[in-house]
């Protein structure tokens, strides 16, 4: 399982692994692929500093990467408490409701407030950039498309590729006009930010796109080695695997939270949906009765990014406090119905490799 993005960024294999933990990350690099830390929570540069720090010393040099949420177009930009004044007392109503509704308690007296909604604001993305540039990553990708154009040159003047999600062939196409280099071709399937196109479709319109001007990661509905051959077949020349890692035994590093993993391990490929309730944009979560609670009728709009977090940014908290895995607001995707064990990165990722070369030699001996 090698193909140039491996000798491109001295990993073992053309698995990147996008997950919120640097424990996860760091396995997953030390197993050979390249673990992408996702960077929305921090809000703090320091923080975000420090981890990189301890990203830096714990991947026995391994590379790895970065993700961030940087939108093109937001509404205003500045302080969060500055966003709130466009936030209609309707849906704080409504949202205040439905958590009374669902029984779910306010936060302790402790807790800080809107933990990690800044890192939905472009400012504080640009922020995490520069913390980034000057650590060792050798990737840096954006969530939300290109980013701008001053982003990419800092990046590659440090040797650090760029990488960018894409929904629909034209998108990839306008990253690699931008300097991107490497398009994640994110499919339906996919959890967390997502387009309408799924990924046995869209990862051979966005290879034939792009051409041989930058390499397709395919991202959305991959949790086996088989799925990994299937991408391959289909013109991919890695995978972007997030879903998958959230039941592994370092995910439990970032989040020990009663609840989420119960809810992953009980979910099947149906107790997904895709919705705007999370951030403002098209994203799929595990259904339960919060999502409900935004279909029912007389349920509000999902306000723009950055806005809805900033609604919903306390309410995340609590629900995911409340222990219950019936309201726990988690972006997965639809492999969550594989996700029915806790085992350590590194077993997943030798089970990925396995699957592949089984794979390849079930078709190697059709003929």
């Amino acid at each position: 399982m090698r193909t140039a993005l491996c000798e491109r960024l001295g990993i073992e294999y053309p698995i990147f692994g996008f997950t919120p933990s640097e424990h996860v990350a760091a396995a997953i690099s030390r197993a050979g692929g390249l673990g992408v830390l996702g960077c929305v929570r921090f809000n703090d540069a320091a923080e975000m500093d420090k981890v990189l720090d301890w990203m830096d010393t714990s991947t026995d040099g391994r590379p790895y990467g970065i993700d961030v949420v940087m939108p093109a177009k937001i509404p205003a930009e500045g302080a969060a408490v500055d966003l709130t004044k466009l936030i209609p007392d309707g849906h704080k109503d409504f949202v205040e409701r439905t958590l009374i509704k669902l029984g779910v308690p306010p936060l302790p007296q402790d807790a800080q407030a809107r933990e990690g909604v800044l890192g939905w604001l472009h400012s504080v993305a640009r922020a995490q950039v520069e913390v980034a540039l000057a650590h060792p990553a050798r990737l840096i990708a954006n969530a939300l498309g290109s980013p701008p154009a001053d982003v990419i040159d800092s990046a590659h003047e440090r040797g650090m590729l760029v990488a960018a999600l894409a929904g629909k062939a034209a998108h990839a196409r306008s990253h690699v006009n931008a300097g991107v280099d490497i398009v994640v071709a994110q499919g339906y399937e996919a959890g967390g930010h997502t387009g309408e196109i799924a990924s046995m479709v869209l990862v051979p319109e966005v290879v034939d796109a792009v051409g041989t001007d930058a390499p397709v990661l395919a991202a959305g509905g991959i949790g086996s080695g088989r799925q990994v051959a299937a991408a391959l077949a289909l013109g991919a020349s890695g995978v972007w695997m997030g879903s998958a890692w959230l039941v592994t035994e370092e995910y439990a590093n970032l989040s020990p939270l009663p609840g989420l993993r119960e809810a992953l391990l009980a979910a099947t490929s149906s107790d997904t949906v895709r919705s705007r309730i999370y951030s403002g944009k098209p994203a799929r979560l595990l259904k339960n009765n919060w999502t409900n609670a935004w279909e029912e009728p007389g349920a509000p709009e999902a306000l723009p990014m950055p806005l809805q977090n900033l609604l919903v940014a306390d309410a995340h908290q609590r629900l995911m406090r409340s222990g219950r895995p019936d309201v726990i607001p988690m972006p997965v995707g639809q492999i969550v119905g594989r996700m029915n064990e806790v085992r350590p990165v590194a077993d997943v990722l030798a089970d990925l490799v396995s699957g592949y070369e089984a794979a390849v030699a079930r078709l190697n001996g059709l003929g």
